[in-house]
């Protein structure tokens, strides 16, 4: 077996990496390998993850996106940790069949809870009763969490999603994948590096607007890099996808709602979305949404309608792209790789759920890459943002509602497999691979570093 790590660069693209803004990195390529994977379908974390480490398609695996409809429960789920949601064989669990001497570390990869993995951590907020959430992680073992809290810090978890989302969060992650190695000495190291995924969606691929970002992921890589060099180990730098520049939102909900297929409840003057009660619903992710409806002709010939959509899946079709699952959609839609779709479902803002203003991911019937922004159109939100601190403090409730409800400030996106090519997931590694990677390959390439004989 040799010593490896793969480490998951989320939004690394051909299109960020320049001798001028990511040196390091840059200077590091030159020296080995560089291909693009295909963009699995739907390029997106939980998905793409799922796909590399299984080696199978959402068709078999089931992890059709970020979140789907539960039908059992009649509610939309995001962002589920639990380990067995993933429905295959993960390449730890093979590779301990091949050798008993095999170990994995999984850091913060997703789906980490109850993993078979022999040691990892992930985001887990604490919830009080209050309504207070606090930062943490979770671990296996237990004892690990205390052990790197103890170290590093509390786990910026403020500044892993929203706002306030920084390099503290993906340095807090390099320190600790390197405590764990040190410690444990894992034959395989997972790391999951979020930083990019940040100001690429707000900003887009605009590499002077983001120069500071990318010299700072570079210099964790560079930090890493050096690490495992030292211990002799194979790197496998890859990413999730690419995200490329939209301009445009596609409010899918809203246009059902006009259609009359939405059930509405309303709760002390705000609207909820009541999936279970409504002919039609979208579950949107990024430029992908899942279409839940009980007359799939009917509703995919309103789509049809709708300036902005690239494709329109149902039937075979979902088969042929390989994601046709019982979680999936009865429909599938694909923006144009310049828009997105959001979750929003009102028609006045002044309706808005009061999830809506908030960064609140399991709420929220849709992915919200909004929650990065405080809203512009106050001059006095940070004074907002800090009086909310303030109460949270002093022990009083609070609700951080500084989201704005402007879709159109998110300018970089990405979940179709139809982008450019500068834009496409790369893989960047010591082996020669002459031609584009397929999604459901990674697998096989990670195997073939670990077991090279």
């Amino acid at each position: 077996m040799k010593k490896t790590a793969v480490i998951d660069v989320v939004g690394l693209s051909e299109s960020v990496i320049s001798a001028e803004y990511t040196p390091f990195l840059y200077a590091y390529i030159q020296r080995k390998q560089i291909q693009k994977i295909q963009p699995p379908f739907p390029a997106v974390t939980t998905t793409s993850q799922s796909v590399y480490l299984t080696g199978k398609s959402p068709s078999e695996h089931g992890i059709v996106g970020n979140g789907w409809y539960d039908k059992t429960d009649s509610e939309v789920k995001f962002w589920k940790q639990s380990n067995p949601l993933v429905g295959a064989e993960k390449i730890w669990e093979a590779a301990k069949k091949k050798d008993s001497n095999f170990t994995c570390a999984k850091m913060f990869w997703w789906y980490n809870m109850y993993s078979s993995a022999d040691y990892s951590v992930t985001p887990r907020p604490q919830y009080h009763s209050d309504g207070v959430k606090a930062p943490d992680c979770y671990s296996y073992p237990s004892t690990l969490r205390d052990e790197l809290q103890a170290k590093l810090g509390t786990f910026p978890l403020f500044n892993f999603w929203g706002p306030n989302a920084n390099i503290k969060s993906t340095q807090w992650i390099a320190d600790a994948s390197i405590y764990v190695d040190e410690k444990y000495d894992p034959t395989l190291n997972l790391i999951y590096l979020p930083h990019l995924d940040y100001c690429l969606q707000k900003f887009g691929v605009d590499l002077p607007a983001i120069a500071k970002e990318l010299k700072e992921i570079d210099q964790v890589l560079e930090e890493l890099i050096t690490y495992f060099e030292a211990k002799n180990a194979e790197i496998i730098l890859l990413s999730e996808y690419g995200i490329n520049n939209v301009h445009t939102p596609i409010h899918l909900n809203r246009v059902l709602r006009e259609a009359g297929k939405i059930a509405i409840r309303e709760e002390q003057g705000l609207e909820l979305l009541d999936p279970g009660a409504s002919e039609a619903f979208a579950v949107s992710d990024h430029q992908i949404a899942h279409i839940y409806c009980k007359n799939p002709s009917e509703i995919r010939a309103i789509f049809e309608k709708v300036p902005g959509i690239a494709k329109i899946l149902s039937g075979k079709e979902l088969e042929d792209y390989q994601i046709a699952h019982e979680r999936c959609g009865d429909l599938v839609l694909v923006a144009d790789s310049d828009k997105w779709f959001t979750y929003y479902y009102w028609l006045d803002d002044a309706k808005a759920p009061d999830f809506a203003r908030c960064v609140d991911i399991f709420k929220k019937p849709g992915y919200d890459p909004v929650e990065m922004f405080m809203d512009p159109k106050n001059p006095f939100i940070k004074l907002r943002a800090a009086y909310k601190l303030a109460r949270k403090l002093l022990g009083f409730r609070y609700r951080m509602d500084v989201i704005p409800l402007d879709a159109s400030l998110v300018k970089g996106s990405h979940g179709s497999p139809f982008c450019d090519e500068a834009y496409y997931p790369v893989f960047i590694s010591s082996q020669n691979i002459d031609k584009q990677i397929p999604p459901t390959q990674v697998y096989q390439y990670i195997w073939e570093t670990i077991f090279p004989y």
